[in-house]
């Protein structure tokens, strides 16, 4: 079972070599920001946003907001000093599944990290409810499922687990949300739904 405060402390020992480690995917992210719905006038919630990868793709996009939460204090304090000069980009650290916002989002995103939660039925749940009708939550990985599985099958499960299937993802959305898309392929994984 995936345990938060293990998840935290994992993270807070990564996050000083982060940026120099990621490796970016453009052409994966634009598909992913397109189908999230990212445009001109937006609300973003980043979630899980880490030292803040994805927040100059959102400024690029001349979104309106940008919050940007994440569980690991050190990859948040790394954020807050990268934006710091960005009027329209509020950074916290926060667990996504509990926290409360002060605003409803157009579009919310959860960027290479879904294995990293324990509570994904609690967790889709809160995030639809922070959505504006008509809102966009995605989920999505720059890498396909197989690949992601892949990456964490070292890890204990105290920190991930397993990526579900596509269509496993989709039917918790249709919970709440109407599902848009759900793609599993060897280039990217993402699921997509909206709010009515």
């Amino acid at each position: 079972m995936i345990e938060a405060k293990k998840v935290q402390a994992f993270f807070d020992r990564l996050a000083p070599q982060w940026d120099a480690t990621t490796e970016r995917n453009d052409a994966i992210i634009e598909r992913i920001l397109d189908a999230a719905g990212v445009r001109a006038g937006a609300d973003v919630l980043d979630v899980a946003c880490g030292t803040g990868v994805l927040i100059p793709d959102y400024l690029g996009r001349d979104v309106t907001s940008v919050t940007a939460v994440d569980l690991s204090p050190k990859m948040i304090e790394i954020a807050a000093e990268k934006f710091a000069g960005e009027p329209n980009v509020a950074v916290l650290c926060a667990d996504a599944c509990t926290a409360r916002f002060d605003r409803l989002f157009d579009c919310i995103v959860i960027y290479n990290a879904f294995p990293h939660f324990a509570q994904p039925d609690a967790l889709i749940a809160a995030l639809s409810d922070a959505l504006k009708p008509g809102g966009r939550l995605t989920v999505a990985h720059d890498r396909s499922r197989e690949a992601i599985n892949a990456h964490h099958a070292g890890m204990p499960d105290t920190l991930a687990a397993d990526l579900m299937s596509a269509d496993a993802l989709a039917a918790i959305f249709e919970r709440t949300l109407t599902v848009l898309s759900a793609v599993s392929d060897e280039h990217m994984y993402l699921v997509v739904g909206t709010k009515a």
